[in-house]
């Protein structure tokens, strides 16, 4: 039941329905008090109550809260949370992601409510987190012993097209080449100086796939070769050199901008996050806030959040430019004193003529 109507508010209020706890509120007209739907109180006179969907509605319209069931309590989600905890668990069991309906009925929650729930308390939807398990799923099953077959079906795919589609989007390469731990890819790059320290840049044939800082280079190298652990390293190539340069120069003045191919790969969300990203110009800055209302997404702050920690290109993604609604600078993957030099050194070179 989505609790759209008051007929449906209504009953639930008779029959004191914990499915409905945080959906609505209601009013007593005569008593001037609201409630939550399971408040123990008597029952009210179905023509001196009104309903609101949040307690700052209630409050709003000249009502104040029950003291007996305390509607402003931090409790009055916490049964809507443990039912995403449940459809989550239901999730993650299941062997083929289950359909939105099938999952809102095992919780006792019709889908648009399960959904609405899902995106207030998780900042994701349901099928955006059942893709998470299964981007999870496609890594784990890919082990060096595992075979591919064995993964496609452990991942929850019906059939081999759609997982070698879906393991190309989220891997950036087939999944034989990750499961050989990249084996066979070859990966140009070179560790350099910057005012932010050691910067290691790195291509694939693709473009560049890695921009990340140090205070040396042993931790990026080793970084590196973690994420592509039999990869084809080359720190030797000389035509690398002119990418190197034109990516140190644009640290240093990012109004040059950087017309160089990337190569990122992520998750649907996750692309949506750091093209909003790339969209912000230097010299300016967004809060995580607004970044998720630009992808339409404006419930989904913590996960615009993890997202732009989940960065792997620095600067050419500029996550460093998302900070907190409050002004302050939030977190940055490689430390806060880079992220805060990088903001000055944006604001006094923005207006500069590019050479």
């Amino acid at each position: 039941m989505a609790f759209n109507s008051d007929a449906e508010r209504w009953t639930a209020v008779e029959k004191r329905d914990r499915r409905a706890e945080g959906v609505f509120f209601y009013g007593v007209k005569t008593t001037g008090v609201y409630c939550r739907p399971t408040c123990s109180a008597r029952l009210p006179n179905r023509k001196n109550v009104v309903f609101f969907t949040s307690f700052s509605e209630a409050e709003g319209a000249g009502y104040r809260p029950c003291r007996r069931c305390s509607p402003k309590s931090p409790s009055a989600g916490d049964y809507g949370m443990a039912l995403v905890g449940d459809a989550c668990r239901l999730m993650e069991e299941a062997t083929e992601p289950p359909v939105l309906e099938d999952l809102a009925a095992a919780v006792g929650l019709s889908p648009s409510h399960l959904h609405r729930l899902f995106k207030k308390v998780l900042g994701v939807t349901p099928k955006e987190y059942s893709a998470t398990l299964r981007m999870n799923r496609i890594k784990k099953g890919l082990a060096p012993e595992a075979s591919v077959t064995q993964a496609i079906y452990e991942a929850g795919f019906n059939s081999s097209s759609r997982f070698y589609e879906k393991t190309m989007e989220i891997l950036g390469m087939t999944a034989g080449k990750y499961k050989k731990g990249a084996a066979g890819l070859r990966i140009r790059f070179a560790v350099a100086d910057s005012f932010l320290g050691k910067v290691l840049v790195a291509a694939t044939d693709h473009g560049l796939c890695a921009i990340e800082f140090s205070d040396s280079p042993a931790p990026l190298v080793e970084r590196l070769r973690t994420r592509f652990p039999r990869a084809e390293l080359d720190e030797d190539d000389a035509g690398f050199v002119a990418w190197v340069s034109k990516v140190t120069e644009f640290i240093e003045t990012p109004a040059r901008g950087l017309d160089l191919p990337l190569d990122i790969q992520g998750t649907a969300f996750q692309q949506r996050v750091w093209k909003a990203l790339r969209q912000i110009p230097p010299g300016s800055t967004s809060s995580y806030t607004e970044v998720a209302a630009r992808i339409g997404r404006p419930k989904a702050v913590r996960a615009v959040a993890r997202a732009c920690a989940s960065n792997p290109i620095a600067v050419a993604v500029p996550c460093h430019r998302v900070i907190r609604r409050n002004g302050g600078l939030g977190g940055y993957k490689w430390g806060l004193e880079r992220k805060r030099a990088l903001l000055e050194r944006e604001a006094e070179t923005v207006g500069e003529e590019p050479l």
